[in-house]
C-alpha cells in the first residue's frame, strides 16, 4: 500500500510537459556509493581529454593527421560525457528527477550529436590508418592538412544536421502512457518506450541513422583493419610485423571497445533486467569509454608520451 501511494504521488507531480527519469539508484542509501565513483570517472576523464588537446596543440610534432583525429577525439569524449554525467549527479544530490520535454530534447540532440560524430571520427580514423600503412608513399598527398580540416568540419556539420533531423522528429511524437522513463538520460529507447504516436517516421529516420553513421562506419573500419592486416602478414621481419601493428593496435582497441558497449544498450534483449543492464552499459560508453580512450593511447603511444613530458618540462 506504502508503495502504491508513493508512486500515485509520483505519478500526480509528473504534470504535462515534464518527464521523470526514474534511474536505477533510486535508494538514497546507495548514493554515496554511485555517487563518488560516478563523480571521480567524469572528472578523470575529462582532465585527462583536455591534457590530450593541450598537448596535440602545443606540441607541433603533433601536428600531423592521425593527431588531430586524435585531438577530436578527445573534444568527442568530454562533450558525451559531459551531456550525461552532471546532470545525473545532480539527480543523485538533489533526488530531484522531474526535467522538462525542453531539457530533454535538447540532452537527445547533444547525445546523438556526439554519438554520431565520433562513430565517423572512428572510421575516419581507421581510414588514416590504413592509408600510412597500406599507402605510405601516398599519404602526406591523401591526407594533407587541409583534406583532413575538411574531413574534421564536413563530419561536425553532417552530425549537427542529423542530430537536428532526428530531434525534430522525435519532438513530434506523442507520449500518452506515461512520462516516467527507467533510465539515465534522454536516448533513443527511453523515448520508444513511452511514446504511442508519431513512430513510424522517426523509427524510419533512426534506421536510416543508424544505416549511415553507425553500420557503414563500423564496417568500413573492419575492411580497413582487414586489409591492414593482410598487409601485415605479409611482413618477414617479425620486428617490423610488430611496429607496423603497434601504429594502429591503440585506435583497433578504442573502436571495439566503443562499438562493444555502445551496441549491447542497443542490443539488450527485453527482461526484467534489461532498465538496469541498459543504464550500466550506458555508463560503460559514456563515462568510462571516454576516461580509457586517451588511456590506451598514451600508453602505447611513444610520441604523445614524449610530447607530454616536454609539455611538463618546459612549465
Amino acid at each position: 500500500m506504502v508503495g502504491r501511494k508513493a508512486e500515485t504521488i509520483l505519478d500526480n507531480q509528473t504534470s504535462a510537459g515534464n518527464i521523470q527519469i526514474v534511474p536505477f539508484f533510486t535508494k538514497s542509501q546507495d548514493t554515496p556509493y554511485i555517487f563518488f565513483p560516478l563523480l571521480t570517472v567524469y572528472l578523470l576523464g575529462v582532465l585527462i581529454n583536455i591534457l590530450i588537446i593541450v598537448v596535440v596543440y602545443t606540441d607541433r610534432r603533433l601536428h600531423t593527421p592521425m593527431y588531430l583525429f586524435l585531438c577530436n577525439l578527445s573534444i568527442i569524449d568530454v562533450c558525451f560525457s559531459t551531456v550525461i554525467v552532471p546532470k545525473v549527479l545532480y539527480m543523485l544530490l538533489s533526488g530531484r528527477n522531474m526535467v522538462s520535454f525542453t531539457q530533454c530534447f535538447t540532452q537527445f540532440f547533444f547525445y546523438v550529436l556526439v554519438g554520431t560524430t565520433e562513430d565517423t571520427l572512428l572510421f575516419t580514423m581507421a581510414y588514416d590508418r590504413y592509408v600510412a600503412i597500406c599507402k605510405p608513399l601516398y599519404y602526406s598527398r591523401i591526407l594533407s592538412k587541409r583534406t583532413c580540416s575538411g574531413i574534421i568540419a564536413g563530419i561536425w556539420l553532417s552530425a549537427i544536421m542529423n542530430s537536428l533531423l532526428i530531434t525534430t522528429q522525435a519532438s513530434k511524437m506523442t507520449f500518452c502512457t506515461t512520462n516516467k522513463i527507467h533510465h539515465l538520460f534522454c536516448d533513443f529507447k527511453a523515448l520508444f518506450k513511452i511514446s504511442c504516436g508519431g513512430l513510424e517516421k522517426f523509427f524510419n529516420l533512426v534506421y536510416f541513422e543508424i544505416l549511415v553513421f553507425v553500420f557503414f562506419p563500423f564496417l568500413f573500419s573492419l575492411i580497413s583493419y582487414i586489409k591492414i592486416i593482410n598487409i601485415i602478414t605479409h611482413i618477414k621481419s617479425r620486428e617490423g610485423r610488430r611496429k607496423v601493428f603497434s601504429t594502429c593496435s591503440s585506435h583497433l582497441t578504442v573502436l571495439l571497445l566503443y562499438y562493444t558497449t555502445a551496441s549491447s544498450v542497443l542490443l539488450a534483449p527485453n527482461s526484467k533486467y534489461s532498465d538496469i543492464l541498459e543504464q550500466i552499459c550506458s555508463v560503460l560508453y559514456t563515462t568510462v569509454t571516454p576516461l580509457l580512450n586517451p588511456l590506451i593511447y598514451t600508453l602505447r603511444n611513444k610520441e604523445v608520451k614524449q610530447a607530454l613530458q616536454r609539455l611538463v618540462k618546459t612549465k
